[in-house]
């Protein structure tokens, strides 16, 4: 067994005498997500399998704080580290399967435990079942950092190129803003399939974005609502100083709403099926 680098982790248990292995469900640089089945309760989890030999000491350092960070925050609409596993060449976490509730409940979390995600796209979001109104929880902390209070700072360039907030893409220090802003990002793509910034060429992409170039063309935005663009709006200000944070995007009139709430969770579940 590999000596164990991670806190609070399982060493000299093999993952396999614990968990059932499924399908995949996702799969990354370094990484494949799968589903799994503890054999001892008959729960389902996702359990994210790293291959540690192809990893750089700074790339131990990150995973090292991504299961930190997981352990820190408990919150129903973030995905729970459930379980952590070294054998030699992998390491296995195991999280939540299913997730409950609206991602920004979840961002404004984070950003009162003083961390930020930066990572936000509906690909790291995940779905309870296949029905409509399925609930959503937010995974993925393998980006995320740690600040104090409202610091900005250059935490570096880290992120997903459509959903990078201006003053990232500028190299200017940046903070708890950057989640908003892909939040919104991901509402714009919710309410009619397609991202407010898009261009093959990135160079063009970034340019889009840095100048906030986005507008609500017809016909699919004629019957959405002024409030649900104003809330957009308010999101995507390429001013971060000005830009909404969570806690009053969640009070905002178009959130509070209960019907439309109700159908932002049916439309994310056609998005991701």
């Amino acid at each position: 067994m590999a000596v164990n680098s991670f806190p609070n982790s399982t060493v000299g248990t093999r993952f396999t005498d614990e968990y059932d292995m499924k399908e995949e469900l996702g799969k990354g640089a370094f990484s494949i997500v799968r589903r799994c089945i503890q054999k001892s309760t008959n729960q389902e989890f996702a359990a994210k399998i790293i291959n540690t030999k192809k990893l750089s000491t700074r790339d131990h350092q990150k995973l090292e704080r991504e299961a930190r960070i997981c352990r820190q925050l408990k919150h129903p609409n973030i995905v729970r580290l459930h379980d952590s596993i070294s054998e030699e060449g992998f390491h296995y976490l195991v999280f939540d399967l299913h997730c409950i509730q609206q991602i920004l409940e979840a961002v404004r979390h984070c950003h009162e435990s003083n961390i930020v995600h930066r990572d936000l796209k509906p690909e790291n979001l995940l779905l309870a079942s296949k029905t409509k109104g399925a609930a959503v929880k937010l995974a993925d902390f393998g980006l995320a950092i740690e600040v104090t209070g409202e610091q900005t700072a250059w935490f570096g360039f880290a992120g997903t190129p459509g959903y990078l907030s201006p003053e990232v893409l500028k190299k200017e220090p940046y903070g708890k803003p950057v989640d908003i802003w892909a939040c919104g990002v991901i509402l714009y793509i919710l309410l009619v399939g397609y991202p407010p910034f898009w261009d093959e060429d990135q160079h063009r992409l970034y340019q889009q974005i840095k100048a906030g170039a986005y507008d609500y063309p017809s016909p699919e935005w004629d019957t959405v609502t002024t409030e649900a663009k104003r809330l957009i709006d308010s999101m995507l200000n390429i001013n971060p100083s000005r830009r909404i944070n969570a806690t009053d995007a969640l009070k905002h009139p178009w959130i509070c709403v209960s019907s439309l709430c109700n159908s932002l969770n049916i439309e994310l579940y056609y998005f991701l099926t």
